[in-house]
């Protein structure tokens, strides 16, 4: 059996890309295992352009390194329908919570692709906050629009009873109960906060990707309860901090170093942008 046959893309895919005969078709095994089970999901085949752009991505998560850090992903763009962009890349698929959102808060491609959050709304990412240790461990999600109010609105993250925060969106925490400087979620881009060692973390956020290290010794070994998306859970399990942003990725896991912190930014964004293109 060929691997075009294989593939879960129009039919037309199966032929090649009409008129672009020089572009290679999806090669990347994990990849491809995912475009399959988004297909599944969306009860339809997988765009040529949309198929590209995710092969990209894996192959340049793992070459650039940081691919075996995502323990919890979702790519919330690309796909036909939510019931597809809530298909993990890896780990367990997220809980869209009492199904707060709908199918008209998900916008595939385009300028801002993504998952739109209206304050109420969250996922639960299936991975709990002590899944990964005190001193390697990171959260990240990927805005193409919205705002929130400066000290109100996490992206993703978790709280335990002593204040110690794992989290990303208007502050970035890491493990403890010092952040950075708060911010408004106003540009488009990377949110992002990785912890390495036991003395600080790393952050890095738009509008110029830059990142920073803020020198806030971890204080929690890890709680139980798990990460969530558009907001962060606090010691009870519930919902604190939501945002409206639009969300096209999320990811938690392991920890990265400056290089990889830098490598994650640009393989999201690459992703993003090219999906958005091609839908």
């Amino acid at each position: 059996m060929s691997l075009a046959s294989r593939l879960p893309y129009d039919h037309a895919f199966a032929g090649g890309y009409p008129g672009i005969g020089s572009q290679p078709l999806p090669t990347d095994a994990d990849a491809i295992d995912y475009l399959s089970r988004m297909a599944t999901a969306d009860g339809a085949g997988v765009e040529t352009g949309v198929a590209v752009a995710v092969d990209a991505f894996f192959r340049d998560a793992k070459e650039l390194g940081v691919f075996s850090a995502l323990k919890a992903c979702c790519i919330l763009a690309g796909a036909r329908t939510l019931a597809g962009a809530l298909v993990p890349v890896v780990g367990d698929a997220p809980t869209n919570v009492a199904n707060g959102f709908v199918s008209g808060d998900y916008t595939r491609g385009g300028a801002t692709p993504g998952l739109k959050g209206d304050g109420t709304s969250y996922l639960d990412s299936g991975r709990a906050n002590d899944a990964d240790p005190q001193n390697d461990n990171h959260v990240a999600a990927y805005v193409t629009a919205g705002k929130v109010a400066i000290n109100n609105g996490a992206l993703i993250g978790a709280q335990n009873a002593a204040a110690a925060y794992t989290m990303t969106g208007t502050v970035s925490y890491n493990r403890g109960n010092i952040g950075n400087s708060a911010i408004q979620i106003t540009s488009a881009g990377l949110y992002a906060s990785s912890r390495k060692t036991q003395a600080s973390f790393l952050y890095i956020r738009p509008p110029d990707d830059a990142q920073s290290t803020e020198s806030n010794s971890a204080v929690a070994s890890g709680f139980s309860n798990n990460l969530f998306v558009y907001g962060y859970s606090n010691s009870s399990g519930s919902l604190v901090s939501p945002t409206d942003a639009t969300v096209a990725f999320y990811s938690a896991g392991t920890g990265m170093d400056s290089d990889g912190l830098a490598a994650l930014d640009t393989a999201v964004s690459n992703l993003i942008t090219a999906i958005g293109e091609a839908l």
